[in-house]
């Protein structure tokens, strides 16, 4: 099996005609089982769970629209999976866990992807960058994603080292592998299930995520894993499976996780087309 869980289709409407474009390219790159994701942070539903003022501007949508497009996607016979992606903010489990006890999501992503308000992916937050120590940055942000998979409330990690995004990585590699040790660990403990996403070569650092030793730490732990696009346009699902597949099985992975109303399945890894 191949899936693609971690794709957004926040460039268009929400109609079956747009989601139909993304469905078209998951077929034909073998994807057995596509589903869609959208950032929770688009949403006006959501105003409680995060904000900010770059938030502010772009919190413009209704959470009930983007479901109704999966409604009526499935009414036309197309087979889609219905889940979002949520930023994890300290302090604010009791909410985000109400908030996915109030859709029925097949599965829910959690990722990191502010440290307060330095929002480290961003293009418009970029230059702040400069002025930041890159081991404290990387001591923080690991910190918060391992409360986060302590919480329990997501059904998989998104990209657990996003914060190389821009091709920031610190040269001490004793630091690097004592944290990739630690989440590994944390993973493990709390039965979580981690990423293997392609999205990372499409940006600077041109690199999958997770890194090769977080992902061998994950593997040696029994971790088990998804493999996604992160796909933002039709022509990125299931992009560079080629070397997603062959990153996960020469470390050892044979199976991944599918997810149907929050349930994992454990199946095959395909080579994709």
């Amino acid at each position: 099996m191949l899936t693609d869980y971690h794709t957004h289709t926040e460039k268009g409407p929400y109609t079956v005609e747009w989601l139909e474009y993304f469905l078209s390219v998951a077929k034909s790159r073998g994807i057995d089982e596509y589903g869609v994701s959208e950032h929770a942070y688009r949403f006006l539903q959501t105003s409680h769970l995060l904000d900010n003022p770059w938030i502010r501007e772009r919190r413009t949508e209704n959470l009930d629209e983007y479901f109704m497009m999966v409604e009526d996607a499935r009414k036309a016979g197309h087979s889609v999976k219905f889940g979002i992606e949520l930023d994890f903010i300290p302090g604010t489990e009791t909410a985000l866990e109400a908030f996915i006890k109030s859709y029925p999501f097949d599965y829910v992503i959690g990722s990191v992807h502010w440290l307060g308000d330095f929002g480290f992916d961003l293009l418009e937050m970029k230059s702040k960058w400069e002025n930041r120590d890159i081991k404290k940055t990387y001591d923080e942000y690991f910190s918060i994603l391992t409360q986060m998979v302590e919480s329990k409330l997501f059904d998989f990690v998104g990209h657990a080292d996003v914060i190389k995004v821009f091709g920031h990585e610190p040269d001490d590699q004793v630091f690097l592998e004592e944290w990739y040790d630690q989440l590994s660990e944390t993973f493990s403990k709390n039965d979580a299930v981690i990423e293997v996403s392609t999205a990372g070569l499409r940006k600077p650092v041109g690199k999958l995520y997770p890194a090769p030793g977080l992902l061998r730490a994950s593997y040696r732990r029994n971790v088990p894993i998804v493999i996604n696009s992160d796909a933002h346009r039709p022509e990125d699902v299931g992009a560079d499976y080629d070397k997603a597949v062959s990153y996960a099985k020469e470390t050892g992975y044979t199976e991944l996780v599918a997810f149907t109303e929050r349930k994992r399945s454990f199946h095959a890894i395909n080579q994709p087309k």
